[in-house]
């Protein structure tokens, strides 16, 4: 079904409201979910819901919490999440980076125990709306493992997502590069699942290890596993991911002696860099627009139109959705109208 953005802002504003979130937290949330959706990125959209709610409901997710700085030590800051919405105490942890960096040029931050962050690019773009250029690594904790390493048939690690956003100059929009270490993040396996759908090979092994096509198998007793992009490169970006945000940062990695159940608990490492304290603002713009258009004019290979840049997909999907409507699979609403049910809400 097509459902019109600003429709659905309503409902899920209206059902995390009901949820028990202050109205200021549910639209935090729900711009976030929405804007996932509308970016062409479902898997981190309002499909989250019905976990959101479980997890709400076991808990596990703790409405209506605030970030807290734990430390600061010069341009470091540390805080803990307290298993809030993520799209809010992640939102405020950029936000003090963001003024530290801003002040010193240069910050870090490491953010602990938040519930389900979402699209990690949104804090991207937060960063580049002041002027900034950010590094994310974050991890996941508190659930079964989705990914297996290099050579290994089971998995052991998270989807460990990295972001790289560089800011809007006069010349080039801002460029906004994130992605699952994952060769697919785990949301779009569901939504291939609840749609019925089969994924491409090279995606998924089974329990055994074996390559499957059957986006099921990540929701059997004996679970399946993820791959990892880049074969071996890949794998050592995710590793990197889980051990800057996992143990250097404090938040903790997904190896069994810490705790697991049904939680989605994310740790992030970010820096942060004002490049006006690096070189000239007018050279940084002359030299992205050149080496941008450098790049978009390689001749296209058969079956693609032209080459694109990161962050273009999102503007464009942006526009359409805006457009024409949010696609989304019956399953999907099935599960979120069940969720909605609880609190006695309907769209």
């Amino acid at each position: 079904m097509q459902i019109d953005h600003n429709e659905l802002h309503k409902f899920i504003e209206a059902l995390l409201t009901a949820a028990g979130s202050t109205p200021a937290e549910a639209k935090i949330v729900t711009d976030h979910l929405v804007l996932a959706n509308l970016s062409g990125h479902d898997s981190h959209g309002v499909g989250m819901i019905p976990a959101y709610v479980n997890n709400l409901k076991a808990g596990l997710l703790h409405p209506n919490q605030h970030v807290e700085m734990v430390q600061q030590n010069g341009s470091m800051l540390v805080f803990d999440g307290r298993a809030g919405y993520g799209q809010v105490v992640a939102r405020e942890a950029m936000e003090q980076t963001i003024k530290l960096a801003q002040e010193t040029g240069l910050a870090l931050s490491a953010l602990r125990n938040a519930h389900h962050i979402g699209r990690v690019g949104t804090y991207g773009e937060q960063c580049v709306d002041a002027g900034l250029v950010s590094l994310h690594f974050v991890n996941v904790t508190g659930h079964r493992p989705l990914v297996a390493p290099h050579r290994g048939a089971d998995a052991r690690y998270g989807t460990n997502p990295i972001c790289i956003s560089l800011p809007d100059t006069a010349k080039e929009p801002r460029i906004i590069l994130d992605f699952a270490t994952s060769k697919v993040a785990l949301g779009k396996l569901r939504v291939a699942n609840n749609s019925g759908k089969e994924v491409a090979e090279g995606l998924v092994i089974d329990k055994h290890g074996n390559p499957t096509t059957d986006p099921g198998v990540m929701w059997e007793e004996e679970v399946g596993a993820l791959l990892p992009i880049g074969e071996h490169k890949g794998y050592g970006l995710a590793l990197m991911c889980e051990l800057l945000s996992g143990a250097i940062g404090g938040g903790g990695t997904i190896q069994p002696g810490n705790h697991r159940d049904t939680r989605i608990i994310n740790s992030m490492l970010t820096i942060l860099i004002d490049p006006s304290r690096l070189t000239d603002t007018d050279y940084i713009a002359s030299e992205m627009k050149a080496m941008c258009d450098y790049v978009r004019q390689s001749p296209p290979r058969k079956g693609h139109d032209n080459v694109i840049l990161p962050g273009d997909p999102e503007r464009e999907q942006r526009n359409l959705r805006r457009a024409n409507g949010i696609e989304i699979d019956n399953e999907t609403w099935r599960q979120i109208m069940e969720a909605a049910e609880e609190y006695g809400v309907r769209p």
